[in-house]
Order: structure tokens, then sequence, then C-alpha cells
């Protein structure tokens, strides 16, 4: 089993789980099971990701067997930004809820603080190919997501994606503790004001893409960083005689941060998690975190417009 941490609400969520973006139909339902078996807890999902419901009977089919119960799992999902009008939470709730095959989940966000128009689109776009702009405030969201809570559909709710202000503001009404804030996060991207920021407030903050997102939508360039390929991260790894991408995970876990790496493959899932009997130096974290630069590689360009885009 890995390590936990103590959520505001006083649930313990594994520090370590299984990120499923990018992790298509058809492959996503072994990964899920490989994951378990080699001790997994915890999967983050989102409708976003359009393979919820493969996840869903991944799930049933471990429940079934016997060796893992639900109430052993962690399961994140998030709502997507067309469902993020109050009027339309519940529902888009519900459609992750009966795709995953749950009752319940442990952790909701929101996925992003900038709404779309309702739609069946993805990302519903005008006439002009450009996107179609919800103004809804995320407060206004925020207010629905904690009658989730109780209504004992969820157990924690959080956000994703959202800077301090946009925090703050949450933070200002909120009746129920905002959980986590799940944000883009590895040493090109460290986001030390962010991280402390949640930390002071009892906020715990997940890691996505803590290996830089490799398969990243937009191709990388020669100019973009690539955590993976860092000669001090290389140098880190052989110094303990693991992979880069195991130094990128422990990193987040040596600040306390949960971190969701993504993979479908057998050796990667089982290689990831693999980072439990070992920890980084200070002098290593120091390095690891002098390569920060606040490069976002994964920004959301196509809402740069939005009033709400967080960056």
């Amino acid at each position: 089993m890995t390590e936990t941490v103590k959520l505001a609400t006083g649930v313990l969520m594994p520090i370590f789980g299984l990120g499923t973006w990018q992790s298509k139909p058809g492959e996503i339902g072994a990964a899920i099971k490989t994951a378990i078996d080699v001790g997994y807890r915890y999967i983050d999902c989102a409708f976003l990701y359009q393979n919820e419901h493969e996840i869903g009977e991944a799930l049933q089919d471990v429940f079934k067997k016997g060796d893992v119960k639900r109430e052993d799992m962690f399961i994140t999902t998030k709502l997507w930004s067309t469902y993020n009008q109050p009027a339309k939470v519940k529902e888009g709730f519900m459609k992750s809820l009966t795709d995953l095959k749950l009752d319940y989940v442990d952790l909701y966000l929101i996925h992003w603080p900038t709404g779309l128009k309702p739609s069946n689109d993805i990302l519903p776009m005008n006439d002009k190919g450009e996107p179609c702009f919800d103004d809804v405030d995320y407060i206004d969201t925020w207010k629905v997501l904690e009658t989730l809570v109780d209504e004992g559909l969820c157990k924690a709710i959080g956000v994703s994606n959202f800077n301090i202000k946009q925090i703050e503001r949450v933070l200002a009404i909120a009746k129920h503790p905002v959980a986590v804030n799940q944000v883009e996060n590895h040493p090109v991207c460290v986001q030390n004001e962010l991280v402390d920021f949640c930390q002071s407030k009892n906020i715990t903050v997940t890691a996505y893409s803590p290996l830089g997102c490799p398969n990243r939508p937009t191709p990388y360039t020669p100019d973009d960083p690539q955590p993976l390929q860092n000669p001090i991260v290389k140098e880190i790894a052989a110094a303990h005689n693991k992979t880069p991408a195991q130094i990128l995970i422990r990193f987040q876990i040596d600040r306390g941060i949960v971190v969701i790496p993504k993979s479908v493959t057998p050796r990667r899932i089982k290689e990831n998690i693999d980072v439990f009997d070992f920890k980084l130096t200070e002098d290593e974290m120091s390095k690891l975190k002098s390569l920060g630069i606040n490069k976002r590689l994964i920004a959301f360009n196509e809402v740069k417009k939005h009033q709400y885009y967080p960056f």
C-alpha cells in the first residue's frame, strides 16, 4: 500500500495514483486492473477523458473478484466546463457516477474555472471557429458541488487549475472544505507560490502531468523543456538506481504533493509505483526545484480569452 495524506475533511487520500487522461478506450480497462493488482488504490478520472465507462467496468470486475473492495479505493472525477452552470452540475456529475458504476466518489473537482456553453460537444464552437464561453461564476458552480456532499454523493470536493485569487474567492464562501487543487506540476513548472498557499490553507495539491506530459496534444518544439530528458534528473536517477520517471514522481511525494502519473503500459505502471523505498536528499530537491521556469506544458490556450482563465 502507498502512503496517504489527510484531507481537510479528515479523509485519507493515497499520495500516489493512476492518471487516466489520454488513456484510450480498449486499453484503459486493462491498465486499471494491472494498477490495482500491483497496489494502486487511487484512480483519477474525468468526464473530459471520455473513458469513464470502461473504467467503471474494470472497477466492477475487480470488486467482484473480492480481493479489493470499493471502500479500499479512492476515486476522483471532475466536472467538465460545459456543466459549470448551476442547473447543469448534478447532470454532469451523474453522467460520471453512472459511467463509473459507483454509488459515490471520494473526490469531485471543478475541472476548470472557465465555463463553456452547455453542449454535447466537449469544446463547443461558434460559426467563427471560436469557443463558446459561458460567463457562469465558478462560485455558483461550487455551491452546487457542496450539495452533492450533503447528499452523500461525494465525500470531498475541490478544484483544478485554479489560481490563488480564485481559490481565495471560493474559500470566502465555502461551507465545505476546499480539499484539493489539482494542477500541472513537475520540475519545470514547480508553482512554489501556489503550492505554499494551498498547503497553508490545508488544501492538498495534486500534481497532474508530473512527467512533463510527453504525449501532450501539442507536440514539443526544440525550445520546450522535457523533464524526463533533463541531465540533472538523469544524474539523480543514476545515483538512486532509479529511472528519471521515478525521480520526478518522488519529487512530488517529498513535497507532500499527491501525484498521478498516467500509463497504460504494464511495465511502467509497475515501475511508477516503485518509489517508496528511497527519498531524495535536500540537495537533490533543491537542484530539481532550480529547474523551475514555470513553463506550462498544458495551458488550455483555447480559452485564454475567458474572463476566468487562471493563467
